[in-house]
């Protein structure tokens, strides 16, 4: 940006050729939101004849101010093509940007810097060695022993889809392309908002004048023409250098590629495309057997979609949608209030959703093969989607897939498997026979999930659909769409350039040097905006005025922290009701031996309860973990609801937890309850004397469940828990649910609990009392990804 023709004049104006921060931030809404058309529409309204005018006076004036910005990304081009001997019934046009010079740019990016990695490297946890990003690959230290000293490796990721741009009418289509590099941190880069994907093509899909039957083969052969032009500078840095390799390109027919009915007829023999040229062919280390990976979101979401849905939807039928629309409401998870069986398409964190509680749904309505051939999905989907992998956990993982082989046949003898003539006797299903091949590519290039399809899916979303709207709609508008994706990519560098040089630094210091600093606190690292990072701490009063993605609330700066450090709470500091006595509290939560579970609870610690105590209460409260993976980063927190009955809640809106408690004098046992209060004992106004410090902090009052032992129950593999009673304190022949007080921090984890159905639901049951009707419960460790791995731990423990 320094070495902009109109540099100089920034030096007295940094927002040049606009007047001043007022003036960009007009023209930047006016870019990012509206139409051409509605641009001039707004310029000419007669409300700027009693206000002052901005310097341009057209959307004509408005795009040329924005060509004269600085910090402009790789040029786009556009480039006819035509197939030898086949026409089309419109021009071909390719418009794409050079990959390398892509490349080059996202590698230079200072943003990033934090977020960078360039060697590869061993990870071990204990004795096991640990497989996560690309870097702790085979295939990273095999491609580093072939470079010469001093070089690094850049992988290069691409994105390609086909999305239409049209709703209803006009089918219109697109097909970008979208390219990263292996080298940011797969945290980073799987999320949209880092903006660490770059458009680089947008691929024709031209009509040619042929047959029907071969229509899908040229446009293959033409999609890898385009990916050779848009990649052939990339190929040439693979190659530069004197360790060449040979990339054995080798054709085994003598037949004219462009003979396109004997060529294809061979090619079908073979079981191969009919693409003679494909991209990669003289690509160094481009092996489509290593680099086309295993791809969650298709291999196993939608896999399970389209087939392990459809076999539980066929046995249970409307059953599975009262079950879904019973289950407890929690913050922050999708509740599935009009059931699952209606819907014909689903996003991939729909189908995530309900594989959090599919398992224990289908109890008491199929069978234990059955249930365990889809409990032993599930645990494959889960395992596959670690982002950290040691040898045993793929041990783990192939041994899940190897459960749901063995029990498969129980699916076929419900005869859930059904086809156009009925029921079928076969797993024939190419996306299964890929899942063996998990293990191997773990091996080679990394956790799967970095790899996952989700983030391009977003991108066909904010780089073709949202700025499809923004285009006249006629037949330029892909070309259109390219130049509003590149004044959106000058726009975010010209923001960060005029916030760094007009925002306040220390005098004399450039805020540009010392740019990568350690980090003053730790924060939810998934959810940062690495522009966000990198501006804090090159220039942390410049960070207030960046509009973008925030880190996650840390609690453990602030909140109530446990014993070990390693969880923070967090209640808001003004409670929800105050100064409640006993009784008032007893009878508002419906808790008959609250005062006698507080009167053990001070003397188990050894205290005294003072007279006239009164107590804070609060709804809820938020826990927060590290991550059980990256013990280092830390988890959004979740909230816990703990309301008295009510109108909408008649026995009271209680979410269910995890515990710790000693017992055997030395060790930690984990128990499941619900909890009821949340509160904290408070002295009366004006009082001088002090609670003890066991009755001065946030406590809970809980209600017990007892693990059903010996273990868990084998079909779903998870731990039953049973509603645990005990005698009335004052009234012994009556029996109320056994509870206790324990301080806020002996609370381990957010959990979930899934009735324990027996045939068909009660038409009574629903949301709001799901977890107050039944006695029997699951413990469902499929509730999340992060509690799969610890209850995994726990329970082996």
């Amino acid at each position: 940006m320094q070495d902009h023709p109109l540099q100089q004049a920034r030096k007295t104006n940094v927002w040049y050729p606009f007047d001043g921060p007022g003036e960009w931030s007009l023209a930047k809404f006016l870019v990012e939101n509206l139409s051409q058309t509605q641009i001039d529409k707004f310029l000419k309204l007669d409300w700027f004849q009693t206000r002052e005018r901005p310097q341009f006076k057209s959307k004509d004036e408005l795009f040329f101010y924005m060509q004269q910005l600085p910090g402009r990304g790789p040029k786009w081009q556009c480039t006819k093509l035509k197939l030898k001997g086949y026409e089309s019934e419109q021009p071909i046009h390719l418009i794409w940007r050079d990959g390398l010079e892509v490349t080059k740019q996202l590698f230079a990016n200072p943003v990033y810097a934090r977020h960078m990695c360039y060697d590869p490297h061993h990870i071990y946890q204990g004795q096991e060695r640990q497989i996560g990003e690309f870097w702790t690959s085979d295939d990273a230290w095999k491609i580093q022993d072939q470079l010469p000293e001093g070089a690094t490796i850049v992988p290069i990721i691409a994105a390609s889809d086909k999305t239409p741009v049209t709703r209803h009418t006009g089918g219109l289509e697109m097909h970008p392309l979208f390219l990263t590099i292996g080298n940011i941190q797969a945290d980073v880069r799987m999320k949209a908002t880092s903006h660490a994907w770059r458009c680089t093509a947008f691929m024709p899909i031209p009509t040619f004048i042929v047959n029907s039957d071969f229509q899908s083969l040229l446009r293959a052969r033409l999609w890898h023409k385009c990916m050779d032009l848009v990649c052939s500078n990339l190929k040439v840095a693979a190659r530069v250098g004197e360790y060449m390799v040979d990339p054995s390109a080798r054709l085994c027919h003598c037949v004219d590629p462009w003979d396109l009915i004997v060529f294809l007829r061979e090619a079908k023999k073979l079981h191969l495309s009919g693409v003679h040229l494909p991209f990669w062919r003289n690509w160094r280390h481009s092996n489509p057997a290593s680099f086309l990976t295993p791809e969650i979101l298709h291999a196993l979401h939608k896999f399970f979609f389209d087939h392990v849905l459809k076999w539980i939807k066929q046995i249970m039928g409307h059953e599975l949608d009262v079950r879904f629309k019973s289950h407890h409401k929690r913050t922050g998870v999708r509740h599935f209030s009009g059931g699952v069986s209606h819907v014909n398409q689903m996003t991939g964190r729909e189908h995530r959703d309900i594989q959090r509680t599919i398992v224990p749904t289908l109890w008491g309505m199929a069978s234990p093969g059955f249930i365990r051939a889809v409990r032993a999905m599930i645990d494959f989907i889960y395992l596959a989607q670690n982002p950290l992998h040691t040898e045993s956990s793929i041990v783990s993982m192939t041994q899940a897939l190897r459960d749901f082989h063995c029990n498969k046949q129980a699916i076929l003898d419900a005869e859930a498997r059904q086809g156009k003539s009925g029921a079928k006797d076969d797993f024939f299903i190419p996306k299964l026979e890929l899942m063996q091949s998990f293990a191997r590519a773990i091996f080679h290039v990394g956790s799967l999930m970095q790899w996952t399809a989700d983030v391009s899916e977003r991108l066909l979303i904010t780089h073709c659909k949202h700025p499809f709207e923004r285009t006249s709609r006629q037949r330029d508008f892909v070309l259109q769409i390219a130049r509003i994706l590149d004044r959106e990519e000058t726009i975010r560098l010209f923001d960060l350039y005029t916030l760094l040089s007009s925002s306040s630094s220390t005098p004399g210091q450039d805020p540009l040097i010392n740019a990568v600093v350690e980090e003053d606190e730790e924060i939810a690292s998934t959810e940062t905006d690495p522009t966000l990072a990198w501006v804090s701490n090159v220039n942390p009063a410049a960070q207030l005025s960046l509009q973008g993605p925030r880190p996650v609330r840390n609690h453990f700066l602030k909140g109530i922290i446990s014993d070990n450090a390693r969880i923070a709470f967090n209640v808001t500091v003004k409670a929800d009701r105050s100064r409640l006595d006993a009784s008032q509290l007893q009878s508002l939560y419906n808790l008959p031996d609250f005062a006698h579970a507080l009167h053990l609870y001070a003397t188990r610690n050894g205290c005294t309860l003072p007279d006239h105590v009164s107590f804070n209460t609060w709804l809820k409260f938020r826990i927060q973990l590290h991550s059980a993976f990256h013990t280092c980063r830390i988890m959004p927190s979740q909230q816990i609801h703990a309301e008295p009955p009510s109108s909408n809640f008649p026995r009271g809106n209680c979410d269910a937890v995890l515990f710790s408690q000693r017992v055997d004098g030395d060790k930690d046992g984990s128990y499941v309850a619900q909890i009821r209060a949340i509160f904290q004992p408070i002295l009366p106004r004006g009082s001088h004397a002090q609670l003890p410090e066991h009755l001065s902090q946030v406590l809970v009052y809980i209600q017990h469940f007892d693990f059903i032992i010996p273990g868990p129950e084998p079909s779903t593999g998870m731990w039953m828990v049973r509603r645990s009673y005990t005698g009335h304190p004052s009234q012994l022949e009556t029996v109320i649910r056994r509870g206790s007080i324990i301080p806020l921090t002996d609370i381990t984890h957010a959990v979930e609990i899934i009735p324990v159905y027996r045939g068909l639901l009660d038409k009574d049951v629903n949301s709001g009392n799901s977890l107050e009707v039944f006695d029997e419960y699951f413990l469902n460790n499929f509730a999340d990804k992060e509690l799969y791995h610890s209850l995994s731990v726990i329970s082996d423990n």
